[in-house]
């Protein structure tokens, strides 16, 4: 089947995994198949799964198990690992070459680009059941439920981290807030410690000084003192002379005479 590039629409991934999506190859009811470039230059096919068909546990294990057993067969596992029935290992005869693939919640799987050769899409065939697993069509044909769900299963993007809560941000700006006091300080005493000169003594702390107020003097009451009694006069003394001149002045009389 001769498969048209056209240009990529959105909602198509712009990689898958380490390719580089490039164009729309095909589109079929269980997914869409890419032309993409890997890290190498090498084109390769890319199917990938519609959205509907990845949220169908059942649809998503047969894609899934297909990728599993073409890759294991291309690696020489098969009848060790994988134990495939006659009927299926005629079914995988016709298998490409898987490169890579991603078997989560948006599988999808990569195989060499080779024009006029099956590609990627051929493991989206056993996603419907169909002929590849009970053989021709028998009976009403069967519609599954998710077939109205065209959009590529695309891996979701990477869980952001939660925004951070007023209290969480609070314990940050405290945290910073203490670390650069810490910071200051321990420069200060760096600065103190090292900053003097060896030869320079440091400075010795002064004794402490204790004061002690002394009491103020407490009043004296004088004691009253008695009068001394006078002393009597001997009667010698206390006798009246006779009158008379004294020797001085008489003498000084007869001299100026």
């Amino acid at each position: 089947m001769a498969n048209v590039a056209s240009p990529l629409q959105y909602g198509d991934p712009p990689r898958l995994g380490p390719f580089v999506v490039q164009a729309r190859l095909h589109q079929a009811p269980a997914g869409f198949v890419y032309l993409g470039q890997g890290a190498d230059g090498r084109a390769v096919s890319l199917a990938v799964l519609t959205h509907g068909a990845a949220l169908d546990a059942a649809a998503r294990e047969r894609f899934v198990t297909t990728m599993r057993e073409a890759s294991a067969r291309g690696g020489g596992m098969r009848g060790w690992l994988v134990r495939v029935s006659r009927p299926r290992a005629a079914v995988l005869e016709g298998a490409p070459e898987v490169l890579a693939m991603e078997t989560g919640q948006a599988p999808w799987v990569a195989v060499p680009y080779l024009p006029g050769r099956p590609g990627a899409e051929w493991f989206l065939g056993p996603v419907m059941v169909g002929g590849t697993f009970i053989g021709p069509a028998h009976g009403p044909d069967f519609v599954p439920y998710w077939l109205t769900d065209r959009e590529p299963a695309l891996p979701g993007p990477p869980p952001r981290p939660a925004p951070l809560t007023e209290t969480r941000r609070r314990v940050l700006m405290a945290a910073l807030a203490l670390a650069v006091l810490v910071a200051l300080l321990t420069t200060i005493a760096l600065l103190l410690l090292f900053g003097r000169s060896d030869g320079e003594p440091l400075p010795r702390p002064l004794p402490p000084t204790n004061f002690e107020p002394t009491p103020p003097p407490s009043p004296m009451t004088p004691e009253p003192q008695q009068p001394s009694p006078s002393p009597t006069p001997s009667p010698s003394e206390s006798g009246q002379g006779s009158p008379g001149r004294s020797p001085g002045e008489e003498q000084g009389q007869d001299q100026q005479l």
